[in-house]
């Protein structure tokens, strides 16, 4: 069941769930540079201090779930102090805006009861087994994300807060219903409108365009008509996949003597405890459980941990990762032993020791194929770096050829077509390849061929050395090559700008009640009547609505382009109020009340801030 757990402390799901709770940081240990000196707050807000060691156990707390979730790209932002330095004032401004939800939440006399805590923990499904809470999975997802019960819980109050202070904001906002009707009015109008199409095309096939013209235009737009830098790559390829190594039953006896701690369950120990606020009230309680009291029930009535004390102060099975130290320093190692009064970070605890599990090392029988399975692996990489070295150095020595580093590889190399910079071969499509390739450095002067790459590793345990083997820089296609490609530009050009310019005589006409004239002239005639709504994507329809009001009996009148690039001329006939029903009416104005009370929302933070006495601890910058 504990795999299960540690599986689960890392699902999406609780990931979220958590996220919802703590600040979001994204932090470094480094120094104290941001919050440091002799105070001993990181900021006070209106007088409320936020303490340097809640700031920086949280930002602890994060750093670690960063580094397992980023890996080895966390080491990336850890070594940019800058980045850094404002990531962590960032924090710190996270934690102020809390501090002032919280205050605000009292002057509007809000606030969350233990019995919501209780309620909103024990539904939660991430903490539950079969449909009910499982204290086991709770303390131990917790352990996982480095969290204890008090701080979940305070961290769950503070986030069930803030959504009573949404509420109250988003309360607050509203719109009327002749608003909505006639928002909705708007939103759902339509339009009658006819077109007629000037065919760009038509036009260009009748134009002409000179050699003057052509040339011109290729001198003007060069750059539009360039062949690409290209290369041609020679690569060799080694693969650890593809070094199987046999492995004996010595090889696998060894290593499973010297790995047993891999096949080994960890011992695990159960507690339980009684939590309560002052060291004198744990003393009572440990000397009622001398004299025979019942822990369980002593646990239900005194504990102030909310949630061990509704199993009569059950901590479930806990591995040595998962216990608390409080726990693993109260030098509990007989079963039913009680511990003395211990001080802990969340008051005072009396614990017993209710059963232990010692460590059971699985029998190489049980993992052989295991144990197999990663012997081949650990001599198939060992053989792969040993010829990686070789294939490395052999490369180094002779930088004019891959030879050398062919025959210690015991593979000829691979040379690659002519590719540009977006086009790179599939067999080759990693970025630390592309980086070597498209870096410079393996290039000669004039873009010759230049030297052999160092080793590139790969994810997968794979690696390539390789060398660049011809190379052709950007450069202008020559005018004879693309010489079809701009004649045609060039006369769809010039017919694009007689279209637009016969297309504003006719307008003209239109306007001062000559068009039937001209449009019969121009061999143009509009299409049939067709409504449209303001949805519409296209270009036209959308050009419909940038139209006047037409007046009764008449027409308005413009000109658009069409997604073919044609010129097109418009009759807007009338316009029609459009209906909304009734739930797409109310889901748009629950939209418009949410998007208000957001901008609420933000000012409330910002005139908060405006008004509220901060004041930073030392080396802190507010400004950062």
């Amino acid at each position: 069941m504990m795999d299960n757990l540690r599986a689960s402390a890392n699902h999406v799901v609780l990931k979220i769930i958590l996220g919802l709770i703590i600040v979001s940081f994204i932090l470094t240990g480094v120094g104290n540079y941001l919050i440091g000196g002799n105070t001993n707050y990181a900021a006070k807000v209106n007088g409320q201090e936020i303490d340097r060691a809640r700031f920086e156990g949280e930002v602890a707390r994060e750093r670690t779930r960063l580094q397992n979730q980023l890996g080895e790209q966390f080491s990336v932002l850890a070594a940019d102090e800058n980045f850094m330095k404002s990531r962590r004032q960032q924090v710190l401004n996270q934690l102020i805006d809390q501090t002032l939800l919280d205050q605000y939440a009292k002057e509007l006399g809000l606030g969350i009861s233990d019995e919501q805590i209780k309620k909103a923990i024990f539904s939660t499904p991430m903490f539950q087994n079969n449909g009910k809470f499982d204290n086991e999975r709770f303390t131990s997802l917790l352990a996982a994300n480095q969290m204890t019960p008090d701080t979940y819980a305070q961290g769950l109050r503070n986030q069930l807060l803030n959504q009573q202070v949404v509420n109250a904001v988003l309360g607050t906002d509203f719109t009327l219903k002749g608003e909505a009707d006639e928002i909705a009015a708007l939103v759902s109008q339509q339009r009658v409108m006819r077109q007629a199409t000037i065919d760009v095309k038509a036009l260009a096939a009748k134009q002409q365009a000179s050699e003057e013209e052509v040339n011109a235009y290729y001198t003007q737009h060069k750059n539009d008509y360039l062949t690409p830098e290209q290369y041609r790559v020679s690569y060799i390829k080694l693969d650890a996949a593809e070094m199987a190594q046999p492995a004996t039953d010595a090889d696998i006896q060894a290593y499973y003597d010297e790995h047993k701690d891999e096949f080994t369950t960890p011992a695990r120990h159960r507690y339980s405890v009684i939590q309560t606020k002052t060291e004198e009230q744990a003393q009572q309680v440990l000397d009622a459980l001398k004299k025979g009291g019942d822990f369980a029930a002593l646990a239900k009535e005194k504990s102030t941990d909310i949630i061990s004390a509704r199993n009569g102060g059950d901590m479930g099975w806990l591995e040595e990762s998962t216990t608390p130290d409080e726990l693993k320093n109260a030098g509990l190692k007989d079963k039913g032993q009680l511990s003395g009064v211990i001080t802990s970070s969340v008051g005072f605890l009396v614990a017993r020791l209710d059963d232990t599990q010692p460590a059971q090392v699985k029998p190489l029988n049980d993992v052989r194929d295991a144990v197999t399975a990663k012997v081949k692996q650990d001599k198939a990489l060992d053989a792969y770096f040993a010829l990686q070295q070789k294939v490395s150095e052999a490369a180094s020595n002779d930088n004019t050829s891959l030879q050398a580093a062919e025959q210690v590889a015991g593979v000829k190399a691979v040379q690659t077509g002519w590719f540009s910079r977006d086009q790179l071969p599939e067999e080759l499509n990693f970025k630390p390849v592309s980086d070597a390739v498209f870096g410079g450095a393996l290039l000669g002067s004039n873009g010759a061929p230049g030297n052999n790459s160092d080793i590139i590793t790969v994810e997968g345990d794979r690696a390539f050395v390789l060398r660049i083997t011809d190379h052709k820089a950007e450069a202008a296609k020559p005018l004879d090559e693309v010489r079809d490609q701009v004649t045609e530009t060039v006369k769809l050009n010039k017919a694009q700008q007689q279209a637009k310019q016969d297309a504003q005589k006719l307008l003209s006409a239109l306007q001062t009640g000559k068009g039937d004239e001209a449009m019969k002239a121009a061999n143009l005639s509009f299409g049939e009547a067709k409504t449209v709504g303001r949805n519409a994507g296209d270009p036209v329809s959308q050009a419909a609505f940038n139209l006047p009001m037409p007046a009764k009996g008449k027409a308005s009148y413009g000109v658009a382009d069409d997604a073919q690039g044609n010129v097109v001329l418009l009759a807007l006939d009338e316009v029609r109020s459009g209906t909304m029903p009734e739930e797409q009416k109310k889901a748009m104005t629950q939209g418009l009340a949410q998007n208000n009370a957001s901008i609420a929302f933000d000012a409330l933070m910002q005139n908060l801030r405006k008004e509220a006495k901060i004041k930073y601890g030392d080396m802190a910058d507010p400004q950062q």
